[in-house]
């Protein structure tokens, strides 16, 4: 897998004072003006930009709005045209696959980023709505195609392809292999994929796959054709969860096979509205074994619980994770500390298995009255675990947005260990405050205290 990064001509051009600007557009002739808007190489952003190499397949992965249609449209020019508009390119026969014929259509061919809206008048292509294909001044064809039906793409033959929204197909392997075995002409067949990432099988293989490169952007790179409202709404809604992180900054999300907290979860749980007048909250403390740059994370983790009524309706919210790496005893200790002072907590809970007393001790040196309670692990992480992922799948566990770090890790957990590197310790952190709280703590709750926790 490879990602390049370019600068476009456009990104220094904006970039110069106005001078530099007025001087370089009064330079050029008046064909080069009229050709500039059609020169995408100019105008491309970064992961717009075809790589350079060997490759058979360029998936552009990116957030909604992020550009991937331009690109998939302009590479397809790229394609088909020559340097003048009856010469021919290095690609004749094209395949246009998108989720639905309708939506290729609309989107890859009619669309307002699509192949007619970005090609010079030129050489604009003219679309058969009979035949579904767009044909252009030099004689290349592009063929619409629907992945909801994989055999019409039996018997023709390509030298070049763009899927679109591939993880949107409802039969993504069946018209992914039915394309691999049509694209076979000339002497180097090649497709783009343009698509916002999902957990599929079959996207995670052409991911993987030594023949493809990758370019990936978040929706912000397109900023400046964006309205600012949409970005302020959607990052307001979705920051920090999951559908946010998919969907806007592109990201593919995979679950960790036998996950305890499957990426779904996360989505489920993410906490609406006001806070609630918690009855007890507590701040865990999962401490490294030594105090060094090198060191494991020291895991701190703050959660609120309402134990009101039958234990069935007893709900925690996770309220932040204030986890640090590479600091000295003192310097975890001093951030468990602020977090309890932040979030008013009743108690501070700390394993103890590595550190003993020391643990106590570092912590009495930042806040000598700091409520503090010892805990110590007799069973192993993934059996300690196990009734706090059971609270999750009862709903009864909600999160509050941002708590990226500590879902990542959270999903990496298995029912064979921890699948990720290092030590877990903002899940252990995580599982020993829900632990105080939920299954075994809870009988030291007293009347909910009023915090204005927001």
């Amino acid at each position: 897998m490879i990602r390049r990064e370019t600068r476009s001509g456009a990104a220094w051009l904006a970039s110069q004072p106005a001078e530099v600007q007025e001087e370089f557009l009064n330079d050029l002739s008046e064909g080069a003006l009229l050709a500039l808007p059609y020169l995408f190489e100019f105008w491309a952003l970064d992961h717009q930009m075809a790589p350079e190499g060997d490759w058979r397949t360029w998936v552009i992965m990116g957030g909604r709005g992020a550009g991937k249609t331009r690109a998939g449209a302009e590479w397809v020019r790229c394609q088909v045209e020559g340097a003048r508009p009856m010469d021919a390119g290095l690609a004749r026969r094209v395949a246009l696959v998108g989720e639905t014929v309708d939506q290729a259509r609309e989107v890859m061919v009619f669309g307002d980023s699509g192949i007619l809206a970005c090609s010079p008048p030129d050489r604009r292509p003219v679309w058969n709505a009979g035949r579904k294909r767009l044909l252009w001044p030099n004689g290349a064809v592009a063929q619409v195609f629907s992945a909801h039906d994989p055999d019409s793409l039996r018997g023709p033959q390509f030298d070049a392809a763009w899927v679109d929204e591939l993880a949107k197909w409802n039969k993504p392997r069946d018209a992914w292999d039915m394309l691999q075995f049509a694209l076979r002409l000339g002497d180097n067949p090649r497709q783009v994929v343009t698509t916002t990432p999902r957990n599929l099988a079959v996207l995670k293989e052409i991911l993987h796959s030594a023949s493809t490169v990758v370019t990936q952007a978040p929706t912000e790179a397109n900023r400046a054709n964006l309205a600012a409202s949409f970005l302020a709404e959607v990052r307001a809604r979705y920051e920090g969860s999951r559908l946010g992180r998919q969907e806007l900054d592109g990201e593919l999300l995979e679950d960790t096979e036998g996950t305890l907290w499957p990426g779904a979860v996360f989505d489920r749980c993410r906490h609406q509205g006001d806070m609630p007048d918690f009855s007890r909250v507590v701040v865990a403390v999962d401490p490294p074994v030594t105090g060094h740059e090198g060191s494991d994370e020291c895991g701190i983790v703050v959660v609120g619980a309402v134990l009101d009524g039958d234990m069935a309706d007893w709900h925690a919210v996770v309220l932040a994770d204030r986890s640090v790496q590479g600091h000295t005893p003192l310097g975890w200790a001093r951030a468990a500390v602020d977090a309890a002072r932040e979030f008013d907590a009743d108690s501070l809970v700390a394993e103890v298995n590595q550190g003993g007393d020391l643990v106590e001790a570092v912590v009495r040196q930042v806040d000598a009255l700091v409520p503090y309670r010892a805990v110590r692990a007799s069973r192993g992480k993934l059996a300690r675990a196990e009734p706090v992922a059971a609270l999750y799948e009862q709903g009864r566990i909600s999160h509050v947005a941002g708590l990226t770090d500590l879902e990542d890790q959270m999903g990496q957990m298995s029912n064979r260990g921890y699948q990720g590197k290092g030590s877990p310790d903002r899940v252990d952190a995580l599982v020993w405050a829900i632990t105080e709280l939920m299954l075994v703590g809870a009988g030291r709750a007293g009347p909910p205290k009023i915090r204005t926790l927001m």
